[in-house]
């Protein structure tokens, strides 16, 4: 393609992990080299709007930089008009779009609810514009832990022991989950929202008074909670790429300033160390990479994920976590540190998922869906 790509950017979101997003945009940006793309910014509210903004002209400073004011009058409907108005026809030409021209593809960079869980991936799908990253299935597989670990298990991937209720299930006999959780994982163990990221609303329960808050707690943030066993282990990360045929990065290890990698040890205090690569033996490294397109597989992945696994300290056994199928992006996160030591450079990484995007939509325009007699 000789003209430049236009790349409409998507974060902010109705999420807990609004803030996550906004930094995660804000390092994409500044790295975007701009004699290749052109960058529409599209920023979610926290309270759902939508709000459009000019084309970007070059990178960008500051988180405020990103956040425009309303300029719509039907609630922020409006900022869709430039995506709608620009999908890409079943032959694979582009329509006329809006008057700053056509989207060739769109970046979403929003974690957690509304944005990582398959719903902007379904608008996206319903609009007929590519899209970086997983598609709605994978990426409501990857945020729902609960369907993500039933999944991984039916895969014979190894992981640790777990429960799971919703509130209503909780509410109408929470006696039975607390002896099922006793008995079957003890103390201590963590308490997590089905559906978010970024360890938001995730405690570590020690006896039966903790577990009750936790639970509380991981209910303001989903109608669904999931109860893990703890293990004394090492966290062990590994970032894939690719469509059908992905690859694996070196492994990386997290090592917590916290009792467990929380928000605060991921986002505030700034003590938490990666060491990549990971200090583990290369056969046990070619395992972890080979677990992780496995896990990538499973859940019909595509684009980008980064798998996140225990290292037991006693026995050395494997237990895969979860699967995050948007992870941080920013420089300094995990994902592309990860890429970077295996080679590949954080601007190199961009140019790879944008193509990744183009080339799975184009796949998907050879399809049939409609059906005549």
């Amino acid at each position: 393609m000789s003209e430049k790509i236009r790349v409409g950017l998507i974060y902010g979101g109705r999420s807990g992990e609004h803030d996550v997003s906004l930094q995660t945009a804000l390092a994409v940006i500044k790295a975007f080299d701009f004699s290749k793309y052109d960058i529409l910014p599209f920023y979610i509210t926290k309270q759902g709007e939508w709000r459009s903004g000019p084309q970007l002209a070059g990178p960008l400073e500051r988180v405020e930089q990103l956040t425009f004011q309303p300029a719509l009058e039907e609630g922020g409907t409006a900022a869709l008009q430039p995506f709608f108005g620009s999908a890409v026809t079943a032959s694979g030409s582009r329509s006329s779009g809006s008057a700053a021209g056509p989207i060739d593809v769109v970046l979403p960079l929003l974690h957690g609810t509304f944005g990582e869980d398959g719903t902007i991936q379904g608008l996206l799908e319903m609009a007929n514009i590519p899209y970086v990253g997983a598609g709605v299935l994978a990426s409501a597989v990857g945020m729902d832990k609960v369907m993500m670990k039933k999944i991984f298990a039916q895969e014979g991937l190894p992981q640790c022991v777990f429960r799971h209720f919703t509130r209503n299930q909780w509410e109408k006999d929470h006696p039975y989950f607390l002896m099922e959780i006793e008995v079957a994982i003890g103390y201590p163990c963590f308490v997590k929202p089905a559906n978010l990221g970024s360890s938001v609303g995730i405690t570590k329960a020690h006896n039966r008074d903790e577990l009750i808050k936790a639970i509380e707690v991981a209910f303001q943030y989903d109608r669904k909670v999931i109860v893990e066993e703890n293990i004394d282990a090492r966290e062990i990360e590994v970032s894939v790429l690719g469509n059908d045929d992905p690859i694996a990065s070196v492994p990386g290890e997290i090592v917590s300033s916290n009792e467990f990698y929380d928000y605060k040890a991921k986002y505030i205090d700034g003590k938490s160390a990666m060491i990549i690569p990971a200090d583990i033996p290369s056969e046990l490294a070619a395992q972890f990479r080979e677990l992780a397109v496995r896990a990538f597989q499973a859940i019909d992945g595509s684009g980008l994920s980064r798998v996140d696994f225990f290292l037991t300290r006693d026995s050395g056994k494997i237990y895969i976590n979860e699967i995050n199928t948007m992870p941080g992006f920013t420089p300094f996160s995990m994902y592309p540190l990860l890429w970077k030591e295996s080679g590949k450079s954080y601007a190199e990484l961009l140019d790879d998922l944008i193509r990744l995007a183009v080339e799975r939509h184009a796949a998907k325009q050879s399809i049939q869906y409609t059906f005549d007699l």
